[in-house]
């Protein structure tokens, strides 16, 4: 982690934490970095928050002042930004989001030539120069970049999913619930081209009400109205779309845990499951494992985040991985987590078996989950000690094969979370706040 880049770029409160000045730098620094022999090419997308204009604007204005040409993408989702740097040779992709996190908040997100997360150590090097550690040269008169609108670019993603998942929508009722974010410049528009009859809510973006009791975070009312009314199928993305989590038709959650079990064993009995693995972090569900294990998959695990998921993959050649919060990744096909692709995917098991999402999850069952957070002075210090380390050994092997204890770090908070699935809510609760109490009467 660095200074202002995390695992999933620079993210944090807009002209507070994260600033113009940021933006204009980072811009100037990538322009600088990518035009030592010609000028730039530089992708932009955003999202639908308020401050994303201004970021837009300072990233586009300080990559021109070092030489670089600015292609704008507009409002999009992350994952187009991803295909389209690679597609269309450019050399690095800037996506403007704070992805599911309120409005008031924002993040710079940067891609590399491959549309791949942007190598920590150029992360390094941009930071070094927010803080005016090195300097770099300005460009002069002809030498200086230019801003271009580039409305096809979101034609070539969409016209790219339609190429990849041909599937015939026809017959199809479709609920979105859109968040207000980057899925509504693109997602009613491609199911609809495709056939499907769509219905969307939380499509009118205004600035602040990006994921605001909506979206993939709170999909309530996409699930009440999968209850209410007739449609076969419910998709929730997230605020820059990279995300997915669907609804049935009984209006139950389908998450990235469900979704990965049904692409999966899809993909495994067609012999498109390269060598029978899905890649899953460490919070994935036990049931998930265990179904998978009656059907011959193998699994291999990860820290938590999609980078972790994607490294793990593209290592290994895997051709599916995700988390449970819907951010999954057909590796044949992008760099990414996509919502909408990952909705295609989802819709051509459904076409391809002539089965409901309800049918397609019989099989998988979901151990109740408790997940507690404690305030600790020292997070390492915790974690090593030998008396915490025993109680949870003592609950791991009295669940067994039933359930299992997880206790880990958080990534930006002195909190330690401890995780306990178990067969039932009560054995969930008993169990956590065993090792709780017991942190608790320790003061570690």
């Amino acid at each position: 982690m660095g200074k202002y880049f995390g695992t999933d770029g620079a993210r944090g409160r807009a002209n507070d934490t994260l600033t113009l000045d940021m933006a204009v730098r980072i811009g100037q620094y990538l322009g600088w970095y990518y035009g030592k022999k010609r000028h730039a090419k530089i992708l932009i997308g955003k999202d639908t928050r308020l401050s994303s204009d201004m970021f837009e604007m300072g990233l586009a204005a300080g990559a021109t002042s070092t030489g670089a040409n600015v292609y704008l993408l507009g409002v999009c989702p992350t994952p187009s930004v991803s295909y389209l740097v690679q597609k269309e040779h450019f050399d690095c992709g800037i996506m403007v989001s704070a992805s599911h996190n309120p409005y008031h908040d924002n993040g710079i997100k940067l891609f590399n030539h491959e549309g791949c997360k942007m190598n920590p150590e150029i992360e390094v090097e941009v930071e070094r120069y927010i803080d005016g550690e090195i300097m770099i040269d300005l460009a002069h008169e002809d030498k200086i970049g230019k801003v271009l609108e580039w409305d096809e670019g979101l034609e070539l993603y969409e016209s790219h999913l339609k190429d990849i998942v041909p599937l015939d929508l026809n017959g199809m009722r479709i609920a979105l619930d859109l968040a207000n974010g980057s899925a509504t410049s693109c997602a009613a528009e491609t199911l609809t081209a495709l056939g499907a009859t769509v219905e969307v809510i939380h499509s009118a973006p205004n600035g602040v009400n990006i994921n605001t009791k909506c979206g993939s975070t709170h999909p309530e009312e996409l699930q009440q109205m999968m209850k209410d009314g007739d449609y076969h199928v419910g998709f929730a993305f997230d605020g820059d779309a990279d995300r997915l989590i669907a609804v049935n038709e009984d209006g139950e959650l389908i998450n990235g845990d469900y979704t990965m079990y049904i692409c999966g064993c899809y993909m495994h009995e067609k012999g498109q499951l390269h060598e029978d693995v899905v890649v899953t972090t460490v919070m994935s569900n036990l049931g998930l494992y265990h179904a998978f294990d009656k059907k011959g998959i193998r699994y291999e695990q990860t820290a938590v985040g999609d980078k972790y998921v994607f490294e793990c993959m593209r290592e290994h050649d895997y051709s599916i991985g995700g988390e449970q919060s819907g951010h999954i990744i057909f590796y044949e096909h992008e760099n990414t987590g996509d919502g909408l692709f990952t909705a295609l995917k989802l819709l051509e098991v459904m076409k391809a078996t002539g089965k409901s999402l309800k049918q397609l999850s019989e099989g998988l069952f979901i151990y109740p989950q408790l997940l507690i957070n404690t305030v600790v002075k020292n997070k390492q210090a915790a974690l090593e000690d030998k008396e915490l380390q025993a109680q949870v050994d003592a609950v791991a092997q009295e669940l067994g094969d039933n359930g299992r204890i997880l206790v880990r770090p958080s990534g930006t908070e002195p909190l330690i979370r401890v995780m306990v699935e178990a067969e039932t809510d009560e054995l969930c609760a008993s169990y956590v706040n065993r090792v709780i109490d017991f942190i608790k009467e320790k003061q570690l």
